[in-house]
């Protein structure tokens, strides 16, 4: 044992055998980085390991069975005057499993095609995944305990080279995973090698012998260019950067499609480039991508998703007496105060600025002389057609009415100003129900059933029909279930479970919504 340790000879071949292997291993390597890429992230480092474990268990089991590998190369059948043996069979079935997957590959690639989608099926695509690994790694291991075979006669070297190669694969994969996935043109090149070592392999399988040196140096090749052309974005993506910021050049695109000067709305060549070198994510931050869908839905989003709801107003009666009508006032912090008489339709506003002159000038109170009418806005209007008539008519509050003329709600500037920058609390005043909404853990929100579906899609992608008559949680949850809810009661939608927790005078105050975690393994 002493003397096989001291042995050079023993040393040189089997880092020279270390050497190899990771040359024939690389290949491999860089098929199941792409394989992988098409699980979901939290399987991709499983199916990886597997794939490489399952590559050094086929090589030990093949050289720990060294007299039956030696009749793969004998002769089995013979086919146009020519012999072939088993190896020769399994190098041309590799080779045209290699060329299939890598034309649907490249094909995929090419085209374009949605890869998110197959990431979201189900979990038979990680053993299908691991499936396909099996079988490269049965293909590539031949290959490599050929090599080993050829190369040393002790079967401890090469046993302990083969391990030594696959660990060091094994530690290298994930960064070269990364770094693979990471840039198109290097997949696209990798594939590449894939089909030429499938035509190799054919070629091989059918007599013909193509020096391993040609094809070695062909890679090498390709890998310097492409080392060139990393080097040339990464210098590029710096002297935009230090041009004009990305985020200025992305916003002036936009802004050129929103006044439909359509031909000029694409991004420039230098600034398309730098959008695909991106490397830092998402350009706008999350508040400012959300605010900006915001503004965008204006157009399409009605003035009755963010009224108040009349019931929910503080309205002052002139029928009830003035000790009541004080004590209301003596409470009132807003600026406007709705005004009724014996229950019925509201008579209009009055401006506490003009309560207060009245007070100023020792006037006695007079609710009735100080009424203003407000703007009238019927429930389907748009929020951009409302903000434009606030701007024209120079009031901030405006009545909705149904298609009857009754007042459904009250809206203000101020409601229509939170639809883009979210919540405006002043100091005091109670959480606005339209905007009640926590989250009290990564995968539970407990919201207000006045809450409009818009601005609950913000925190939450629950599945909403595009055609509804309802805008709020609480009347998804009515049409859903066509009743009224009651405490406990659940509803599940899509990915999501839907529990009322509150409901005072048949209306929902309180919904928990909750996603639900699926295992995709």
């Amino acid at each position: 044992m002493i003397e096989w340790m001291l042995d050079p000879s023993i040393w040189a071949g089997l880092i020279t055998l270390i050497l190899l292997e990771l040359v024939l291993g690389i290949d491999n390597l860089v098929f199941i980085a792409i394989l992988v890429e098409k699980l979901p992230d939290k399987d991709r480092d499983r199916a990886r390991i597997i794939g490489l474990l399952l590559a050094l268990a086929s090589r030990l089991v093949l050289l720990a069975s060294l007299s039956w590998l030696v009749t793969l190369t004998q002769p089995l059948v013979t086919l146009w005057n020519h012999p072939f043996s088993a190896r020769d069979l399994i190098l041309f079935l590799g080779g045209l499993f290699l060329l299939f997957k890598a034309t649907t590959e490249l094909n995929s690639r090419l085209e374009g095609s949605d890869e998110e989608q197959n990431q979201q099926k189900g979990g038979a695509k990680f053993w299908a995944v691991v499936a396909q690994i099996v079988v490269l790694d049965a293909i590539f291991s031949l290959d490599a305990v050929i090599t080993a075979v050829g190369m040393v006669n002790e079967l401890p070297v090469m046993m302990t080279a083969v391990t030594i190669a696959i660990l060091l694969m094994l530690l290298a994969s994930k960064p070269l995973t990364r770094f693979v996935n990471s840039h198109p043109t290097i997949v696209i090149l990798c594939l590449s090698f894939l089909l030429m070592i499938g035509f190799s392999l054919i070629a091989e399988g059918l007599g013909f012998a193509i020096p391993k040196g040609y094809l070695y140096a062909a890679i090498g090749f390709s890998v310097l260019i492409e080392a060139f052309n990393q080097l040339a974005q990464f210098n590029r993506r710096r002297f935009l950067s230090a041009d004009r910021p990305l985020r200025q050049r992305t916003a002036e695109a936009v802004l050129r499609l929103l006044r439909g000067e359509a031909e000029e709305a694409e991004l420039d060549a230098r600034t398309a480039s730098l959008v695909a070198d991106n490397q830092q994510g998402a350009i706008f931050n999350r508040q400012e991508r959300r605010m900006i869908a915001r503004v965008l839905g204006l157009g399409q989003r009605h003035i009755s998703t963010i009224m108040t709801s009349r019931h929910d107003v503080e309205h002052i009666d002139l029928s009830d007496p003035p000790d009541v009508i004080m004590a209301q006032l003596d409470r009132n912090q807003h600026t406007r105060l709705l005004i009724t008489e014996q229950g019925a339709e509201p008579l209009g506003v009055v401006h506490v600025i003009d309560l207060l002159h009245q007070s100023l000038h020792n006037n006695s109170l007079d609710l009735r002389t100080l009424i203003r009418q407000p703007l009238v806005f019927p429930e389907r209007l748009t929020l951009l057609q409302a903000l434009e008539q606030f701007r024209q008519a120079r009031t901030h509050f405006a009545f909705v009415v149904d298609e009857f003329g009754s007042v459904e709600g009250v809206v203000t500037l101020s409601d229509v100003m939170e639809t883009i920058a979210g919540d405006l609390p002043v100091e005091g005043e109670e959480i606005d129900a339209r905007h009640d909404i926590q989250q009290v853990s990564p995968n539970r929100w407990i919201a207000s059933g006045q809450m409009a579906l818009e601005d609950v899609a913000g925190w939450v992608d629950l599945p909403l029909d595009v055609q509804r008559d309802y805008h709020t949680l609480a009347g998804l949850l009515m049409d859903r279930l066509q009743h009224v809810p009651q405490a406990g009661e659940e509803l599940r939608l899509g990915d999501y479970l839907l529990r009322t927790l509150q409901v005072e005078n048949h209306r929902v105050q309180k919904v928990e919504i909750i996603r639900l975690e699926h295992d995709h393994a």
